[in-house]
């Protein structure tokens, strides 16, 4: 298993709707094959300045390349991900 987490800022106000349209925007990767697990969180500890996350689990590195490939993630990536994230740290696990 692998488990995809990203932390994130975005460039947009908090509860504007350029927020909102990127969350409806990201949380559509969800129906990309492969992904077991999906979840769209807001960041409440003061300990870092991120202010979302994400984390997506997927049964091993080959359902994981399929995602990262989709035209749908690479698109995501290009179109709105580049543009409208402030700041981002990406991780990924694998149980051990």
């Amino acid at each position: 298993m692998i488990r995809h987490t990203v932390v994130f800022r975005l460039k947009h106000p908090p509860g504007s709707a350029e927020e909102k349209s990127f969350h409806d925007a990201i949380s559509t990767l969800a129906a990309i094959p492969g992904i077991e697990a999906f979840e769209l969180m807001r960041e409440v500890s003061p300990k870092n300045d991120f202010t979302f996350g994400l984390s997506m689990e997927f049964a091993d590195q080959a359902a994981y390349d399929i995602y990262n490939d989709h035209p749908d993630h690479v698109g995501f990536v290009r179109d709105r991900w580049m543009n409208e994230v402030d700041d981002f740290l990406e991780i990924d696990y694998a149980p051990l």
